[in-house]
């Protein structure tokens, strides 16, 4: 099966150093883009433990990740288009 990708879909994975071919499942990529935040969300919450991050800062740190990986919050069908759509 194949997928064209919205670009805007595109353009965040780039961000990640992720370019699928239009063979790649979105459920692939989602799985993939979502291991990577929740290590990133791992790795902020061990740094905040060893005392390297204020319990005040705390929260904006996740906020600036979660807008970092913002195609954890979209459905994965919206991340390609329909065929009518192209």
């Amino acid at each position: 099966m194949r997928f064209q990708y919205r670009q805007q879909v595109l353009d965040q994975l780039e961000r990640h150093g992720v370019r699928p071919k239009t063979t790649t499942s979105p459920e692939l990529l989602q799985e993939f883009v979502s291991d990577l935040y929740r290590f990133e969300l791992r790795r902020l919450r061990k740094r905040y433990v060893r005392g390297e991050i204020k319990r005040i800062d705390y929260a904006s740190h996740v906020i600036g990740l979660r807008k970092k990986y913002l195609l954890v919050s979209v459905p994965v069908d919206r991340w390609v288009l329909l065929q009518n759509e192209s």
